[in-house]
């Protein structure tokens, strides 16, 4: 009786949370079975416009076409030499058709192919585009995210390639040692920089009650043991309160800060923002690492609470972090499916925004997006002050050579800051200066409204 009821259990447990893994498996020969009875439903944009479509050529064949090329071909992905992003999580959804009964029935006596169930995604070409071209030739990342629906409008990844001749340049694109066909966005793994400083304000304020009086003499350097951490650019801010070191991503004074800071409640926090965790996301997705240890001596304390030392994060991680943020707190479960819908347009099922977990209470986060619009209106991220929209962020230069010049150019945001429309998460790699992560932003912003 007792195995019978754990047997029992474990087929209503597979039904209920494994069997959707194992369907959307590429490896399960079950679905493409379907595809010869089944034409592949469409994958659309938030406004019905075509991401992905099966077309029929000559002599009956059939391929998929990407009307918009490299824009989306990481996040929408390809069904050849295997299925990648929307294409492999919605690829049984794409091989279902629920189109009316007697339309199926009369197809099934002319012996042709049923049309599957199309895909409406919360992507916005308009927005993807945006990002897309602000991005120009730089390697990197940018998502966007509505922080109070969870719906991802936009997810880029550069260097890209194109999914319509994925099978003809298959060979080269395995070749490419620059990581092509990596999705950079919820893949990529990045020292955060100075982004990272809104985490370590969020930890001071957690442990200093006294926090709002804080204040700091920046001479433009400070002593890491045997070494010497300077601000950037050479810059000495002066004095500066917890909001001014935030604003002007003052070095020093956060190198202060993170010496003096508790590792193991720092460790708990980082843990409470996602890292080292299983993230909400139906794309492949590294994990972050936050690898402050207990016995970390002070350079490194200081190093990882300026956003160095050995912690990585993905852009998309960040987006969430800054969601959660602009929300109250509260991160919404990310999703980027909206709806499936049959051929003809009728609706098979809709997902609805929900709450994924309380990341910090809403006021630790109203206090942050207070001090992130100083970033904004007169810090580091100055060039989003005149925008017809209020902001808030942070920018962030992380270095990851020896090599001067070899730094990712970061940069999170809030549209809208009393009711946040909006969050961006930005990283171009090896910028040189000229191409920055917060000009990126704008331009997504700028498409938004």
């Amino acid at each position: 009786m007792t195995l019978f009821l754990v047997m029992m259990g474990y087929i209503v447990y597979f039904h209920l949370t494994e069997s959707k893994d194992f369907i959307r498996s590429p490896y399960n020969q079950r679905q493409d079975s379907l595809a010869d009875r089944i034409k592949r439903g469409r994958i659309l944009d938030k406004n019905g416009r075509v991401l992905a479509e099966t077309v029929t050529g000559k002599g009956g064949s059939e391929y998929r076409k990407y009307p918009y090329g490299e824009m989306f071909a990481h996040v929408v992905g390809y069904t050849a030499k295997g299925k990648t992003g929307i294409e492999s999580i919605e690829n049984s959804a794409l091989l279902t058709s629920n189109a009316f009964f007697l339309e199926k029935f009369r197809n099934e006596l002319k012996d042709e192919k049923n049309s599957g169930d199309n895909v409406v995604t919360t992507l916005d070409v308009n927005i993807q585009e945006a990002a897309y071209e602000a991005l120009g030739s730089s390697k990197g990342a940018v998502v966007a995210i509505e922080p109070n629906t969870g719906k991802i409008v936009a997810m880029v990844s550069k260097p890209d390639f194109d999914p319509n001749t994925i099978s003809e340049d298959w060979e080269e694109l395995n070749e490419d040692d620059s990581g092509v066909l990596v999705n950079r966005a919820t893949q990529g793994q990045y020292a955060p920089g100075s982004t990272f400083k809104v985490i370590t304000a969020l930890e001071f304020m957690r442990q200093d009650s006294g926090y709002a009086g804080y204040s700091y003499k920046c001479s433009g350097k400070i002593k890491a043991g045997s070494n010497t951490i300077h601000c950037y650019g050479g810059k000495v801010h002066g004095k500066v309160d917890l909001k001014d070191s935030l604003a002007y991503s003052c070095n020093t004074s956060f190198c202060s800060i993170g010496s003096e800071l508790k590792i193991s409640s720092f460790r708990k926090t980082t843990k409470e923002l996602l890292f080292d965790s299983k993230l909400p996301s139906e794309l492949p997705y590294n994990k972050s690492k936050f690898a402050l240890g207990e016995h970390a001596g002070t350079a490194e304390r200081m190093m990882t609470a300026m956003g160095q030392g050995q912690t990585q994060v993905s852009p998309y991680h960040m987006a969430l972090i800054t969601s959660a943020i602009a929300n109250s707190g509260t991160l919404m479960k990310p999703y980027l499916v909206d709806s499936v819908t049959n051929h003809t347009g009728t609706i098979v099922s809709k997902n609805r925004p929900d709450k994924y977990k309380e990341l910090m209470s809403a006021k630790e986060a109203a206090k942050l997006k207070k001090y992130m619009e100083s970033v904004t209106d007169y810090g580091t991220a100055s060039v989003l002050s005149n925008a017809g929209y209020t902001t808030a962020g942070k920018t962030g230069t992380a270095e990851y050579s020896s090599d001067k010049g070899k730094d990712h150019s970061w940069f999170i945001g809030i549209a809208n800051v009393d009711n946040p429309d909006l969050v961006v998460s930005v990283v171009i790699e090896a910028s040189d200066g000229t191409a920055k992560a917060v000009n990126v932003a704008k331009e997504v912003f700028d498409a938004y409204y």
